[in-house]
C-alpha cells in the first residue's frame, strides 16, 4: 500500500534552493532514515510531507487512509495546560476515561477511581492503558498535573514524544510516523527502549537522527539529500556509505570526461565562429552544459580542525574529598580524582543524576559544598555546552567570530583569518554575513563548536555535542578528537560517539555513587547485562567459632600479576589500532574490498578487546 508519493518537488528560501525536482514513494512498512548536511532542507522536507509547509513546485499525495504523526525538533505544546491535558488531547471515550483514571490514581480520589474502573471495563480500555503506562514510565513522566510552562526543554521533548507514541497506538490502522531527532534529551536507557518499541510497533517511519546505532537498529533504507538531489539506498548506514563512495567514484569519472571535452570545446568557442547556423547554435548550447558539468565540485567540503593546542603542564585538575548536594539529592560524596594529561573520559548516567553539575564544578562554574578542586595554571578549558550560543540575534556570523579573534593559529605555525576559518566550518562566504537568528539549529551548534575551538583549549568538555549536528560533521569531529592530545571529557547519550572516543567511563549511579568503568559504553552495557543475568547464589548459613579468624586477602601469583600488566599494554595497543582503522574506514575513496578488509579486522579486534577486558576485570577483582 502506497502511503506517500511525491513528484518533482522543489523548495527555496529567497535565492537559496534547498532541493528541486525530487520524487519519491513511501510504502507501508518502510523504515527510512533521511541524512544530509545541516541546512540542506531535511526538516523542511519533513514539514512538507506532514502538510505543515507547501512546496514551491511539484506535487505530493498522501493516502486518505493514512494518518501522519510528526514529532518535531522543537515540539509545540500548550504551555498553560497540564502535562495530562497535552498528552490526552484527543476527544474520544477511551482516551477520556484513561485520562480520568490517571487523574484518580495520582490524586488518590477513591470515588473517582471506582467510577473510572467501571468505565474502563465497559470500554475494554485496559490493553491501551497498559501501553500508556509503559510509555509514561519509560520516559520518566510522572507529575501529570504539572503545568507545561514550568518544564525544562528536555522534559517538554519527552512529553511531546509520549504524546506522539500514544496517538499512533490509538486505533490507527495506517500511520506514517515522521520523527526529527527523537533521541535528543533522552538518556541511553530511554533510547534503547525507544529502539525496541519502534521495532515492535507496526508503523511506517521516516526518521532524521544523528545516532548511528539507533539508525541501524530501526531503519532498512537511507535517503541522502545532497546538492538539492535525493539519493535512495536500501540497507543500513554502512551499506549507504559504501554505495555513496561508489556513486561518487562514478561521478568523478563522468566529470573527468566532461573536463576533457570542455577543453576541446573551449578552444572552438574562443574562435568566435561567425556563422550562426542551427548546428553551431546547438553546439554552443551543448558547450554550456558541458561547462557546468566540468566545473562541478565533487569533493564535499570537510570540517578540518587543525588547531594549535595550548601547552598543558603536568598538573591538570585535582578533586579532593568533594561533596555536593541539592537538598536531599546527593551528587558527589567525598569524591577523589586526578585527571591525567591525554585522558579521554565519558560521563554517563540517567537524566538528573548530576552529570552537568559535575562538569560545571570542574570548570569552577559551580562551587562544591566542601572539598577542594585544584586547576593547573596551564589549563585552558573549552566548554561545548547544551545551552549553546549566547549572542545578540541581530549579529552577523562573521562579526561574532571576529569578536573572539581576527586570526586562528594553526599547528604548522601559520594562521587563518576569521573568514577562512568559517569557510572550513562549512560557512561559505555568502553565508558569513547571515544574521545568526536566520541559522538553523544545526548551523548554530556548528558555530558554537567553532567558537569553542577558536579559543585554543587543551581541556575540552563536551556536553551532548552530537545533538543537532549532521552525520558528516560528526564524523570529522570524531576524527579530530581521536588526535586531540589534551584532556577530553564527553557527556553524551550517543553510544557510537562514546564508543569511538573514550577510554573509560564515570557512571553516575545515584546517591553520590560514581563507578569508574575501564571501557566504552557498549562494553559497560555488556557487563551490566552479564550482572543482571547472573543467577543469585543463596548464602549458606555460616557458624563462626570464637575467636573470629580474619583470613588474609588473596594475592595474585607472579604469573597472574605478569598477565595483568601485559593485558593493560595489549588493550592500549588494540584500542589504538582500532581507532586508526576507524579513521581509515571514514575515507570514502577506499575501494570496496579494502573497506570489507578493514571492517573484518575491526570485528576481530573488538572480540579480542572484549575477551581481554573480561580477564582484566577478573584479575583486578581478585587483587582488590
Amino acid at each position: 500500500m502506497h502511503y506517500v508519493s511525491a513528484e518533482n518537488l522543489g523548495k527555496s528560501y529567497g535565492i537559496k534552493p534547498l532541493f528541486e525536482n525530487i520524487s519519491f514513494h513511501i510504502s507501508e512498512g518502510d523504515k527510512i532514515a533521511l541524512v544530509a548536511r545541516n541546512g540542506s532542507g531535511k526538516s523542511t522536507l519533513l514539514k512538507i510531507i506532514s502538510g505543515i509547509e507547501v512546496p514551491d513546485n511539484g506535487k505530493i499525495w498522501v493516502n486518505k487512509n493514512v494518518d501522519v504523526a510528526f514529532f518535531e525538533q522543537e515540539p509545540k505544546l500548550v504551555d498553560k495546560a497540564t502535562v495530562l491535558d497535552n498528552i490526552f488531547h484527543v476527544s474520544h471515550p477511551v482516551m477520556t476515561v484513561i485520562k480520568e483514571y490517571e487523574v484518580a490514581i495520582e490524586t488518590h480520589n477513591d470515588d473517582l477511581i471506582s467510577s473510572s474502573l467501571i468505565k474502563m471495563d465497559e470500554l475494554n480500555a485496559w490493553d491501551f492503558e497498559a501501553k500508556v503506562k509503559q510509555i509514561l514510565g519509560k520516559l520518566n513522566i510522572h507529575n501529570l498535573q504539572q503545568q507545561v510552562s514550568t518544564l525544562s526543554g528536555g522534559q517538554r521533548k519527552r512529553i511531546a514524544l509520549a504524546k506522539v507514541l500514544i496517538d499512533i497506538g490509538f486505533e490507527h490502522k495506517h500511520v506514517l510516523l515522521i520523527m526529527d531527532e527523537p533521541t535528543n534529551h533522552l538518556d541511553v536507557s530511554m533510547v534503547e527502549w525507544l529502539e525496541h518499541y519502534l521495532n515492535k510497533e507496526n508503523v511506517t517511519l521516516l526518521l532524521v537522527t544523528h545516532d548511528r546505532y539507533f539508525l541501524d537498529a530501526i531503519c532498512n533504507e537511507v535517503w541522502e539529500l545532497s546538492d538539492g538531489t535525493l539519493y535512495e539506498h536500501v540497507g543500513n548506514y554502512e551499506n549507504y556509505l559504501e554505495k555513496k563512495a561508489m556513486r561518487e567514484e562514478s561521478e568523478a569519472a563522468s566529470v573527468d570526461k566532461a573536463r576533457n571535452l570542455y577543453r576541446k570545446e573551449l578552444e572552438w568557442m574562443r574562435k568566435q565562429p561567425k556563422a550562426r547556423t542551427t548546428k553551431s547554435k546547438s553546439r554552443i548550447d551543448a558547450f554550456y552544459e558541458v561547462e557546468k558539468k566540468a566545473k562541478q565540485q565533487l569533493q564535499e567540503q570537510e570540517l578540518q580542525l587543525q588547531s594549535k593546542m595550548s601547552r598543558l603542564g603536568g598538573k591538570t585538575v585535582e578533586m579532593k574529598k568533594v561533596y555536593k548536594s541539592y537538598g536531599e539529592k546527593v551528587i558527589l560524596k567525598g569524591f577523589d580524582y586526578t585527571f591525567k594529561k591525554g585522558e579521554r573520559l565519558g560521563v554517563v548516567g540517567k537524566n538528573g543524576a548530576g552529570k552537568s553539575t559535575f562538569i560545571n564544578m570542574i570548570q569552577g562554574l559551580e562551587p562544591p559544598d566542601s572539598g577542594k578542586i585544584n586547576v593547573g595554571d596551564t589549563v585552558v578549558f573549552g566548554n561545548y555546552s547544551q545551552q549553546g550560543l549566547i549572542v545578540k540575534e541581530d549579529m552577523r556570523v562573521i562579526e561574532y567570530v571576529k569578536g573572539i579573534a581576527e586570526n586562528f593559529p594553526l599547528a604548522n605555525g601559520g594562521s587563518l583569518s576569521a573568514a577562512q576559518f568559517l569557510n572550513l566550518f562549512l560557512f561559505p562566504p555568502e553565508q558569513q554575513y547571515t544574521y545568526i537568528s536566520k541559522l538553523s539549529g544545526g548551523e548554530r551548534r556548528r558555530l558554537h563548536l567553532l567558537t569553542v575551538l577558536f579559543r585554543n583549549p587543551n581541556f575540552l568538555i563536551l556536553d551532548e555535542p552530537t545533538n543537532d549536528l549532521d552525520l558528516p560533521t560528526l564524523s570529522v569531529l570524531e576524527n579530530y578528537l581521536l588526535e586531540f592530545q589534551g584532556c577530553l571529557i564527553i557527556v553524551s547519550h550517543d553510544r557510537y560517539f562514546m564508543d569511538r572516543l573514550v577510554d573509560h567511563l564515570f557512571v553516575f549511579e545515584g546517591d553520590g555513587e560514581i563507578r569508574d568503568f575501564p571501557g566504552n559504553y557498549s562494553q559497560l552495557r555488556e557487563w551490566q547485562k552479564l550482572k543482571e543475568e547472573a543467577p543469585e547464589v543463596p548464602q549458606a548459613t555460616v557458624v563462626v567459632k570464637e575467636p573470629e579468624v580474619v583470613l588474609p586477602k588473596k594475592k595474585l601469583s607472579y604469573k597472574e600479576q605478569r598477565e595483568f600488566e601485559l593485558l593493560e599494554n595489549e588493550l592500549k595497543t588494540l584500542e589504538k589500532e582500532r581507532a586508526t582503522l576507524y579513521t581509515e574506514l571514514s575515507n570514502s575513496s577506499l575501494p570496496y574490498d579494502k573497506l570489507q578488509e578493514i571492517s573484518a579486522r575491526i570485528n576481530i579486534i573488538g572480540k579480542s578487546i572484549d575477551d581481554k577486558e573480561l580477564r582484566w576485570l577478573e584479575l583486578s577483582d581478585a587483587q582488590s
